[in-house]
C-alpha cells in the first residue's frame, strides 16, 4: 500500500566524517527497521533512493534534511574521493585503471567530481526525493 502522507527524514551531516559514516549515517535514517543495511556503494544508494524497501517502501515520496550539509560537502571532497579511487586501484583489479587514473588526474586538476558531487547527481536523479540542506 502506497501512502501519500508526508515523510521527512533528518540525516546528521556532523556525522560524516568519511564515506564510511556517511553510509552509516544513510542506514541509520533510510534503513530504520530493516535487519539489514546497504552496502557502501554508490549502485546500493542508487537502488535504495527508488523507495522498495527501508523507510521509503509504501510511500510517494520523501523530504531528506540534510543538516550540516557542508560538513559532509567536506568531509566527502576530494581527500576523500581520492582515496576512495585509489582504493579502487589497490583492490581485486576488477576495476577499469584507466578509468579510474583519468578520475585521479581529472580530481587533482580540480576538474574532478568528488565523491559528494556523485552523491548529489544521485540523490537529484530521484525527483520524489526532495532535499533540503541546512
Amino acid at each position: 500500500m502506497t501512502t501519500t502522507d508526508p515523510l521527512v527524514l533528518v540525516l546528521q551531516g556532523s556525522a560524516v566524517s568519511d564515506i564510511p559514516s556517511f553510509y552509516a549515517e544513510i542506514n541509520r535514517v533510510f534503513m530504520a527497521g530493516e535487519d539489514w543495511q546497504i552496502g557502501h556503494s554508490l549502485d546500493a544508494l542508487d537502488d535504495m533512493l527508488y523507495g522498495g524497501y527501508g523507510v521509503l517502501s509504501g510511500h510517494e515520496g520523501a523530504t531528506l534534511i540534510w543538516r550540516d550539509i557542508e560538513h559532509s560537502r567536506s568531509a566527502l571532497g576530494v581527500d576523500a574521493t581520492r582515496s576512495w579511487l585509489q582504493g579502487k586501484l589497490a583492490g581485486s583489479g576488477v576495476f577499469n585503471e584507466a578509468t579510474i587514473a583519468a578520475q585521479l588526474k581529472a580530481l587533482d586538476a580540480g576538474e574532478g567530481q568528488t565523491y559528494f558531487q556523485i552523491i548529489m547527481e544521485i540523490f537529484a536523479a530521484h525527483p520524489r526525493i526532495h532535499l533540503a540542506g541546512r
